[in-house]
């Protein structure tokens, strides 16, 4: 699965996109979320305020109890403002 990563969500994981391959037990975007903590400081910094972070499935916001099944890309990204 592709990963993308946005804005200061980017800068604390170190890269702006990644291709992971999914442990069997992640079937939603918090078990996804779990996951990506799991694998390094980086990471774990980048998602420790989750509820300040949006998430979009092939373009499309979602919540985070959506199903990842059928899914090419995940991008991660804080709340956009406008003015």
């Amino acid at each position: 699965m592709n990963i993308r990563y946005f804005a200061w969500v980017r800068e604390r994981v170190g890269v702006e996109e990644e291709a992971i391959d999914l442990p069997g037990g992640v079937k939603t975007v918090a078990d996804l979320i779990s996951h990506l903590k799991s694998l390094d400081e980086n990471h774990a910094a980048a998602f420790e305020e989750e509820d300040a972070i949006r998430v979009a499935l092939d373009q499309v916001h979602v919540e985070n109890d959506a199903d990842l099944a059928g899914a090419r890309e995940v991008a991660f990204f804080p709340p956009m403002t406008g003015g």
